[in-house]
């Protein structure tokens, strides 16, 4: 049996554990505020919070409830945009919205007010950079985002009063959410949650990839939900060495200081992979197995000569390579009964260096046309070790073996780059698609790879030591 707290109610239900959240919401419990939209977890209509008790205390966090498994919410509490009512007056983040002009047929508005609670109740730093972020995966197609962002920074300019009191006490003096609210973390300690009867079936995590495919299906048939299970979680760092458990999120890299602190531009890199509530539900275990020759997470951590750790129902484990994992198009060496367990890679060091560049139709929430990274160490402007993957020019996501070996113990000048720039033209076989032609993406694999230079080493290189001799 399922069991969690919908805003103020408790949910006890047989419902099959694999079916949307969404569709739970709107048609069992009749809870219509929370729209349908897209149904691909890209337009945030459907966006819900998710409260999840840890060490005695509740974290929140949004998602997409469209691609989000119902099992999902055992032993949580879910808000959906009538949870988040007051008795006789607009919350906070409603009367934002009425008085910036930032509604106008209504559809998105409960998405963009769940998504603005959700950042009044989230840890996050309350400035108006981290409110555009928690509702960039909501889209909007008739007010304008200006009224919309006006909103955003009307909920920042409340929230610079919040002061540390008990859990919640001051959103609820501050109209930011109802009284009940107070409640939640001692009724989900009382919540009797037991493990789901888990049938086998179709491993399912965050389901950010397979209920975009397979919805339908999977809301018929069994699975098999893993998000929940601790051996996959965590992120730790030892001996220079950061393992990361499959089930951990883009959210928990974003949010963690150390990992952060390796990789100055880490935000600026994941702000390109989606949106708030994508990031707060996928797994990296689940973009590294979905296998798509264009999956950002994968290229970022074959850059980093990750090897994965693969696990199976007797506990026996065994490492691989990520660059040697992919075999071909949507096939890798995972048998049937194995899990990733962890990803794990040495961390940069004051000689060695990363980037990740992206190309797409849209800037940000958008698959790209073509991705790439690098990790590359200099000692005595010689590279001594360099790694470069390139996405959707191949048929897997492609560690460049080749350009790899030809930068190693090399001089670090524009000419061994446009050298690598010929070795990487070779290694790569793209093909004409919705994203682009041949020609096109062989071009932008050449000007990600320069562009990983000129980031990296604007004193020393700029595009134009590249463009006109390349």
């Amino acid at each position: 049996m399922i069991s969690f707290i919908l805003n103020n109610k408790t949910i006890k239900t047989q419902e099959h554990s694999g079916m949307t959240l969404l569709d739970f919401v709107r048609y069992e419990q009749r809870l219509t505020g929370t729209k349908i939209g897209c149904r691909e977890g890209d337009c945030g209509a459907c966006t819900v919070l998710v409260g999840t008790l840890k060490n005695n205390t509740i974290e929140y966090q949004s998602i997409t409830s469209c691609i989000s498994p119902l099992g999902n919410a055992h032993g949580k509490h879910i808000v959906t945009v009538e949870g988040t009512n007051l008795k006789n007056k607009l919350t906070t983040a409603q009367e934002a919205m009425k008085a910036n002009y930032a509604t106008q047929c209504g559809f998105c508005t409960p998405g963009f007010v769940v998504s603005l609670t959700g950042f009044a109740l989230s840890n996050s730093e309350k400035n108006y950079s981290n409110a555009l972020d928690a509702i960039s995966g909501n889209i909007c197609r008739c007010t304008g985002y200006k009224a919309i962002e006006k909103a955003a920074y009307q909920v920042v300019e409340h929230l610079k009063e919040h002061k540390d009191l008990q859990p919640f006490s001051w959103l609820i003096e501050n109209g930011f959410i109802p009284e009940y609210f107070s409640t939640i973390t001692e009724r989900l300690k009382d919540l009797e949650v037991k493990d789901i009867n888990q049938p086998k079936g179709k491993y399912v995590s965050g389901g950010t990839d397979l209920y975009v495919q397979q919805a339908d299906h999977l809301a018929d048939n069994s699975v098999h939900l893993i998000a929940e299970k601790d051996y996959l979680k965590g992120i730790r760092i030892e001996d220079n060495i950061c393992t990361i458990g499959t089930n951990s999120t883009v959210s928990d890299l974003w949010n963690h200081s150390k990992i952060n602190s390796y990789f100055p531009n880490l935000k600026k890199h994941l702000k390109l992979v989606s949106s708030e509530q994508i990031r707060n539900m996928a797994s990296f275990g689940g973009n590294l197995v979905n296998a798509s020759p264009i999956g950002d997470m994968t290229i970022f951590f074959l850059a980093l000569d990750s090897d994965i750790t693969i696990t199976d129902a007797d506990d026996n484990e065994r490492v691989v390579s990520l660059k040697n994992f992919y075999q071909s198009y949507k096939t890798y060496d995972l048998k049937d009964g194995e899990l990733l367990k962890n990803i794990h890679f040495k961390l940069p060091n004051k000689q060695s260096f990363f980037n990740f560049e992206k190309v797409c139709k849209r800037t940000h929430l958008d698959i790209a046309s073509v991705n790439s990274a690098i990790h590359i160490s200099i000692e005595n402007n010689t590279i001594s070790e360099a790694h470069v993957s390139i996405g959707g020019v191949a048929a897997i996501p492609k560690y460049l073996h080749e350009t790899s070996k030809f930068l190693t113990g090399k001089l670090l000048s524009s000419n061994t780059i446009l050298e690598a720039s010929k070795v990487l033209q070779n290694e790569i076989s793209p093909i004409s698609d919705v994203r682009g032609t041949s020609d096109y993406k062989r071009l932008l694999g050449r000007q990600l790879f320069f562009a990983h230079f000129t980031e990296l080493f604007p004193k020393q290189f700029t595009l134009n030591d590249f463009v006109h001799h390349a």
